[in-house]
């Protein structure tokens, strides 16, 4: 029996993975809880596990104490000292109680406590691999589909490929191989819960590591990855060596490295580009295949730049649906604003041209009483336009250099003409330009009118 026991131990550690210690506790409280539900006593019952006779053995402990007050957890120093003649007031004796006569239901107990703390045990021993493992890519196996989720057997565990991290290029039916990474794991009732992904960047990143030898060994290195997953993905990489070519080895011969990462993907395209220290220089790179004639910072602090790019290169640097530049973006992590050079040129130019109506709009107060020298000092004061001058008040127009009380009360009369004459001014061009853009609209009217009635003729 006492070898039977030590059998089926070592068989269910070897089975689980589970330490034997912790199935000798776990046998330790099955038994423990079945003595106490058949005594039934208030009696410090304990449970051991005896290795030379591979019995679980119960025993009653009793403490030594002058006076007893609970005959069921204490014993007199004078009873102890007869049973064992060098006892101590505060040691605790153990008195043997049979095992033998639990009965079923006790075994029953047993049998289920047994179980549980099995399981409890397989559970932790599953998160504590796969709590270790998060970022890595592991193979699996399509077990089963529930609501769009996948239940993918990694061996010892099942782990869940929710729908939101399944690429839409792909369908997998049970049965199937699927190589995966490990995004998170989290303890729940039911268990530990494995988490996969088809879509997130350590896979990408991963693949790259399995078929590149460059990064594998640390010569070239991964700075970012970001993906749209079956769509297409962007892989930032630098050399740590002068003459290895970064980009070179992760495409490979012909190409075959990348493909061969492609065709795991389901044909995810994907870009390569180097790193740079530098952000205009990165988002130059980031933003390939597109061509761009120039990067600028325009605000360091919100991390947005303004890219330039040919007319005919634009719709390439957007990309389909914006993923090219939402992609790069993300890269680089600045906010990035592309146009063309038609659409910067007319920005230069819409620019220049309200530059020059602000200083037409002072200049015009010249024919209203204020001398040039004064206009000068109010173009020179950074003074936007009529508007912007009526809105300042008398000690802001008082502040300049030269310009008194009474100056800043001419000024500013004068600005309200000013500003009623070019109010006139810009309604009258706007009802001409609407007379003629009318005028267009009836002439090309009637011009396909006469088409048509030709064409029927």
């Amino acid at each position: 029996m006492a070898n039977q026991l030590r059998q089926q131990i070592e068989q269910i550690s070897r089975e689980k993975n589970i330490n034997p210690d912790v199935i000798i506790a776990a046998i330790e409280d099955a038994i423990l809880t079945a003595a106490k539900k058949y005594y039934k006593g208030a009696e410090d019952l304990r449970s051991r596990f005896n290795g030379e006779s591979g019995q679980i053995e119960v025993f009653a402990v009793k403490q030594i104490v002058e006076t007893v007050e609970n005959a069921e957890t204490q014993i007199s120093l004078g009873e102890a000292q007869w049973l064992i003649p060098e006892a101590e007031l505060g040691a605790e004796i153990e008195f043997p109680k049979p095992t033998d006569i639990l009965g079923r239901i006790a075994a029953q107990t047993a049998k289920q406590v047994i179980f549980q703390k099995v399981r409890e045990a397989e559970r932790d021993n599953v998160y504590a691999e796969y709590s270790g493992r998060v970022g890595e890519v592991v193979n699996g196996i399509v077990k089963r589909q529930e609501m769009g989720d996948l239940i993918v057997e990694l061996g010892r565990a099942e782990a869940l490929l929710p729908r939101k991290e399944q690429s839409r290029a792909e369908a997998y039916q049970a049965g199937d191989r699927v190589r995966v990474a490990i995004v998170r794991v989290a303890k729940a009732a039911k268990g530990p819960q494995v988490v996969v992904s088809r879509t997130d960047p350590a896979l990408l990143m991963k693949l790259f590591e399995m078929e590149v030898p460059e990064i594998y060994d640390g010569t070239v290195q991964i700075r970012g990855c970001v993906r749209e997953a079956g769509e297409r993905a962007k892989v930032a990489v630098i050399s740590r060596e002068r003459d290895v070519d970064p980009v070179g080895a992760c495409v490979g011969m012909k190409g075959t490295r990348v493909q061969s990462i492609i065709r795991e993907l389901r044909g995810e395209k994907i870009d390569i580009v180097e790193w740079n220290d530098d952000p205009t220089a990165f988002v130059l790179n980031a933003l390939s295949p597109a061509k761009v004639s120039r990067v600028s910072v325009v605000d360091e602090e919100q991390r947005i730049m303004e890219v330039v790019v040919e007319d005919k290169q634009l719709s390439l640097a957007i990309g389909k649906k914006g993923q090219n530049v939402r992609l790069a973006a993300k890269l680089a992590g600045w906010r990035i604003d592309i146009k063309s050079e038609e659409e910067k040129r007319r920005e230069v130019e819409a620019e220049m041209a309200r530059m020059a109506r602000i200083v037409d709009e002072i200049r015009s107060l010249e024919q209203h009483g204020v001398g040039a020298k004064t206009v000068q000092k109010l173009i020179d004061a950074g003074i936007a336009g009529l508007a912007h001058l009526i809105d300042v008040t008398d000690e802001e127009l008082t502040a300049l250099e030269g310009i008194g009380p009474k100056t800043a009360e001419k000024i500013r009369e004068a600005a309200g003409q000013a500003k009623l004459e070019w109010d006139q001014r810009d309604t009258a061009a706007a009802a001409e330009a609407e007379r003629l853009a009318a005028e267009q609209a009836a002439a090309e009217a009637a011009l396909a009118e006469g088409e048509g009635t030709a064409e029927s003729a």
